[in-house]
């Protein structure tokens, strides 16, 4: 989608950035315009490979809090989840404070599959299937600690435990909303009332767990169809990645919904190894970080900016989506 914290780069900024990192300059180039914050390109080098650069926004346009040094976090979780196993395309380099360019930037090795909501032709039970196994690669991607550390670490939005994480994260992002005016349906007062009744159930969270908390069929690459049944890939698109609940990795793929105990992307977690039960704690824990992921998509469109007539599929359910999770939580 179209943002205004996109980057804007020539053809010859594009080479040059690219020769910086591995000495080889650019034949081709195409945006890839499915993101909505950063801007990425395919790229043919001259020696013939494909590799995917991603460069963050100019370091002076303010985003919101929790999105500072968002490049970075995706470099970490590529260090921390690569030994796992976990379908990934490989890091070849990382650019932070890059002079030349005046922020940060990653190289990826090419995918040759395709995004799942890009994938035709594919029947209820492969997009079973597909979730099924999502649910395995979570479970993996969950077993990688955080030291003690919940939250945002590049963002300086942390906490020694899940709950005070979650205050953090949670008073920023109502922060934001302040700065960029943001419409809501309801009271800062309200939201934040309602969270803070509902903090208690959070102290079930014992460990931090690495969340991706961006798994939508978007950042799923799958294999293509004529290489039989489709299956994941990759997984990719790790920026907004935090130390927290593992809960919290199935409010995105369930967006807009409530997670199920019939979900196959719940089975394949439970078959894998994950520990998750929908206890009526947990559900109040579930309408919590739904509530922040809404309150994100509505307070995002400050800083980038999103064309009216796109950002309305996102806005107006979005919108439903915080007066249902508050009706929720005022009810405990």
């Amino acid at each position: 989608m179209e943002s205004r914290t996109k980057r804007r780069l020539s053809a010859a900024q594009l080479d040059a950035l690219i020769r910086g990192a591995v000495g080889t300059g650019v034949r081709s180039a195409e945006e890839l315009t499915d993101g909505f914050a950063n801007a990425v390109w395919l790229v043919t080098l001259d020696d013939g490979r494909q590799v995917v650069v991603k460069v963050a926004p100019p370091p002076e346009l303010r985003q919101l809090t929790y999105e500072r040094h968002l490049l970075r976090t995706e470099a970490l979780v590529y260090h921390l989840a690569g030994p796992t196993g976990l379908p990934l395309p490989r890091l070849l380099h990382s650019g932070f404070d890059d002079p030349g360019l005046g922020g940060d930037y990653l190289l990826f090795s090419a995918l040759d599959g395709v995004p799942w909501s890009q994938a035709g032709s594919l029947t209820d039970a492969d997009h079973r299937a597909l979730r099924h196994e999502v649910g395995g690669h979570l479970a993996t991607l969950h077993t990688i600690p955080g030291q003690g550390v919940y939250g945002y670490p590049y963002a300086g939005l942390t906490g020694t435990t899940w709950r005070d994480a979650f205050v953090v994260m949670t008073g920023a992002l109502l922060d934001d909303a302040v700065r960029y005016a943001t419409p809501l349906p309801c009271s800062l007062v309200d939201i934040a009332g309602a969270i803070h009744a509902n903090l208690h159930v959070l102290e079930e969270v014992t460990a931090p767990s690495l969340v991706h908390f961006d798994i939508w069929p978007g950042n799923v690459f799958v294999t293509a169809r004529d290489e039989g049944p489709p299956r994941v890939q990759a997984l990719i698109d790790h920026e907004r990645a935090f130390w927290g609940d593992p809960l919290a990795d199935f409010i995105t793929p369930t967006i807009f919904g409530r997670l199920s105990e019939d979900d196959p992307m719940l089975v394949g977690y439970r078959q894998a190894g994950g520990k998750l039960d929908l206890t009526p704690q947990a559900r109040v824990r579930e309408a919590l970080y739904r509530l922040y992921l809404n309150l994100i998509l509505l307070v995002e469109n400050g800083p980038r900016q999103y064309p009216p007539e796109d950002y309305a599929r996102i806005r107006e359910p979005a919108t439903t989506g915080v007066t249902n999770c508050l009706a929720l939580l005022r009810q405990r």
